[in-house]
């Protein structure tokens, strides 16, 4: 089901997207998809690339309602293009698996196991379906069960599963398949009796069909009557009647009560949904259904909404809003619609609904004393709404405790500025202020507070026994770089006491405690020649810490790889910051200077302080993946990885209108300390990026000398289409021209006489970045003399996916920086 409407998914899956830098002890494996041979017009790059193409990739973990239980979920190797070239419905922002009835995936956890926190065996589950294609998972509150979404393409149909955690049995719970277009479709009862889901609703029938025949033009009209919205470059949009009407069909589904013995009650009649979540006392759920008119300009999620709230039986309680249809919005980047905004159930309450709405009509040029107003409805939903909070900035949520405590957020993102307010939510006082500051400021941040499942599964606030103390996991950023840390504060006292921090030489992070002492936690620990493995760790020091998981390494030839974490001054004072990769055995003195890529991704900041905080630490794992530049180590090549690229506007500045001149004198002083260092040939540097990286190089070889080629993965060119902003530029084309000319390298593509190797995905549905992009920047070089390659990726979008894309991806790269790098002869003059 579709999140922000599901309660309790945060909790059990909190640490669902750790990864472990390793396989699985499992013994079934997805071999890799076979090498396709060059007559398939896909390309092999040598063996030490394929090899870090096919490394095991990490397991998943999902910590149990009582913290005592482990669920480790084994990520398949990547599929093949057979796979990822499966037909899919792109539709209202959607992109749909037809024959599935869910969101197009191609990759899917492929094994499921168990372990106890204290260590011992793996617990094996028997009874799994074969091949496993498992999409979501949810443990049950009491901790009795597990649910999860299996995928089955050659059935057509997502099925509901259940797993007896004691017996260490799974058997499919329903015949009837689930709705997966929207959310995983499930969600346990707040007393684990059973489970709501969407299903495909019963007599359907086929998707509405086309006979090729258009019934009219398609048409649009505004009548605005002079207001400015912005509208982004969204994709995937519907078209015509036609694609309105299949985007209705997939929709649809039938919302049910499902017993564990696999009995279905159906709640009220086949809706549009797009959540629905149940209250804490079971009793009710909030429903949110699509309604027409549809759009051509805008994806589902700005389509009309009714937000109501209903019985178990399907009966209507309460109609909370009908919102309009939102097809622009205010300029600036804390423009928001008018409204009921975030809505959620109140997790210690039995049934409170909280939300926002904005005063200022969502328009940030509005000076008004009152930004957003947060309320609060309480079951029988009777009377007005209670006022929780005004805020002068932007409302981003409540961390729930009990009725004397609560952490309310607000933040405006044209500052930076951020505020944590203390709440007592049943004494209805004032709400006092925690913090303020930039949340640019990584070294001030005090970390998030530690969150965990109750007996009814909703995520709150871990408090000790005076209920007045909390727990803080954060990053711990440093000049010396990332320290993990775990912090207990005392709120009433306004101390902090940490428990924990990581130290050198391992870069050691909390991801659980086990008890609201935080006598026992789980970290995960790596160094730079060691992955990621999960620890028992007693914070009284009584004992030593447990080693639950001993993975191995997934690239062993490349163990040698040397990290450093490099430090080096903007020729404007703003201090930058690098990860210098070198080949295993390289030593400068001896080996001279190597062949370099750099690989990096440009970020706006309001302050050159806060753009000069360092980021990373030298300690973490050296995974080499196939994605980033790291993987060219094994070809000899010295690497770069995440030069910082900042982009600094302060106080009234607007930090791209200086953006090619900052970005340019970064990359001079990443160039000049690596060569400086005696690592890198001046001569022999590439610089690359994907997305806005792509962007970034494109403009970095057209306004200097400093690369002699360059790699852009997937990147926009041409920002007047996207004139109504992009990344953190938030005026539009009209208000600031000059600005989006001058940082578009389309614009000066004739100043790139520079080879650059141009790779996108045919089918890219990342806002701003059409195929097009790439296709017209290669029609201006090539027309205007310079030296480009243009590889269009069949069936992948901005991310690749498949097998032999990716192995195609990388034997182009690999070729063009041997051509024009590696074997580069010295330039006639410098740069």
């Amino acid at each position: 089901m579709a999140k922000p409407a599901l309660k309790h998914l945060a909790v059990p899956l909190l640490f669902a997207s750790l990864l472990l830098c390793s396989p699985s002890p499992a013994d079934a494996r997805q071999a890799p998809a076979a090498d396709t041979a060059t007559a398939s017009g896909y390309r092999l790059p040598e063996a030490a690339l394929r090899s870090i193409v096919d490394a095991p990739f990490a397991p998943r973990l999902s910590l149990s309602p009582k913290r005592d239980l482990i669920a480790y979920m084994q990520v398949p190797s990547l599929p093949g293009i057979d796979v990822v070239a499966q037909p899919e419905l792109k539709l209202a922002g959607l992109r749909i698996h037809p024959r599935t009835h869910s969101a197009s995936a191609f990759s899917f956890i492929d094994d499921l196991w168990l372990q106890g926190v204290d260590g011992g065996a793996e617990r094996r589950i028997a009874g799994l379906p074969q091949p496993l294609a498992l999409s979501s998972l949810q443990w049950s509150p009491d901790q009795r069960h597990i649910a999860f979404s299996h995928v089955d393409p050659r059935a057509g149909r997502v099925e509901l599963w259940l797993v007896d955690v004691a017996a260490g049995r799974a058997r499919r719970l329903l015949d009837q398949p689930l709705n997966g277009v929207v959310g995983s479709g499930f969600d346990w009862l707040p007393d684990s009796s059973g489970l709501v889901a969407l299903l495909r609703p019963q007599g359907q029938g086929p998707a509405p069909a086309s006979d090729g025949v258009p019934a009219g033009p398609n048409i649009q009209q505004t009548d605005g009557g002079g207001q400015v919205q912005s509208l982004r470059t969204y994709q995937d949009l519907l078209r015509n009647p036609h694609d309105e009407a299949v985007f209705a069909y997939y929709m649809t589904s039938q919302l049910v009560r499902v017993g564990l013995d696999g009995r279905v009650r159906a709640i009220g009649a086949p809706e549009m949904y797009v959540g629905a979540s149940v209250s804490p006392d079971g009793r009710h759920l909030l429903r949110q259904r699509l309604e027409r008119p549809f759009s051509y300009s805008v994806p589902y999620f700005r389509f009309p909404r009714r937000i109501d709230v209903i019985d178990l039986e399907g009966r209507l309680l309460h109609t909370v809003a009908a919102l309009p249809l939102v097809e622009g919005l205010p300029t600036g980047n804390d423009a928001v619609a008018t409204g009921v905004r975030r809505i959620g159930w109140r997790a210690d309450a039995p049934a409170t609904l909280v939300w926002a709405e904005a005063q200022d009509g969502g328009d940030p040029s509005r000076e008004v004393e009152v930004r957003d107003r947060v309320f609060a409805h309480a079951a029988p939903f009777r009377g007005t709404p209670d006022v929780v909070a005004d805020l002068t900035m932007r409302y981003g949520g409540i961390s729930w405790g009990h009725g004397g405590l609560a952490l309310m957020y607000e933040s405006w993102w044209k500052t930076r500025q951020l505020r944590e307010w203390r709440l007592a939510p049943d004494t209805g006082a004032a709400p006092v202020l925690l913090r303020e500051g930039s949340y640019e400021d990584r070294y001030a941040d005090p970390g998030s507070p530690v969150m965990q499942s109750d007996e009814r599964g909703f995520a709150r606030l871990l408090t000790t026994g005076d209920g007045d103390t909390i727990y803080r996991i954060g990053d711990g950023a440093s000049p010396e770089g990332d320290r993990p840390f775990l912090d207990r504060q005392h709120l009433g006292e306004g101390t902090t006491e940490r428990l924990f921090q990581s130290e050198a030489p391992w870069y050691e992070s909390p991801f659980a405690l086990l008890d609201a002492g935080a006598l026992r936690i789980l970290t995960t620990r790596e160094s730079p020649t060691e992955p990621a493995n999960v620890l028992l760790r007693r914070l009284d020091g009584s004992e030593a810490p447990v080693a639950l998981t001993d993975f191995p390494h997934p690239t062993p030839a490349l163990r040698g790889v040397s990290k450093e974490q490099i430090r080096y001054t903007r020729a404007d004072g703003v201090e930058l910051t690098a990860d210098l990769y070198l080949p295993a055995g390289y030593d400068a003195k001896r080996d001279g200077p190597l062949p370099m890529l750099m690989w990096a991704y440009p970020r706006e900041f309001k302050s050159a302080e806060a753009a000069s905080q360092v980021r990373g630490s030298p300690h973490r794992f050296n995974r080499i993946s196939y994605w980033g530049p790291l993987a060219f180590l094994a070809e000899g090549y010295a690497v770069l990885d995440g030069p910082t690229m900042p982009i600094v506007g302060e106080g009234d500045a607007e930090p791209n209108d200086t953006y090619v001149k900052q970005l340019v004198a970064s990359a001079r002083a990443a160039v000049d300390e690596v060569v400086e260092r005696g690592v890198a040939d001046r001569d022999r540097i590439a610089i690359g990026g994907h997305s806005y990286g792509a962007f970034m190089t494109a403009n970095l070889l057209a306004h200097s000398d400093l690369f002699r080629a360059g790699i852009a993965r997937s990147g926009a060119y041409n920002r007047s289409l996207t004139p109504f902003g992009f990344q953190a530029e938030e005026r539009n084309y009209w208000q600031a021209t000059d600005t989006y000319h001058a940082m578009s390298p389309f614009n000066h593509a004739g100043r790139i006489d520079e080879p650059v190797l141009l790779i996108h995905g045919e089918q890219d549905n990342n806002s701003g970045t059409f195929p097009m992009q790439s296709e017209r920047m290669y029609a201006a070089i090539k027309g205007l003399g310079g030296t480009a390659r243009l590889v269009m990726l069949p069936n992948e979008s901005h991310g690749y996916r498949a097998r032999e894309s990716i192995l195609h991806m990388l034997a182009e790269t690999s070729e063009w920086l041997e051509k024009y790098v590696k074997e580069a002869a010295p330039r006639a003059t410098g740069p």
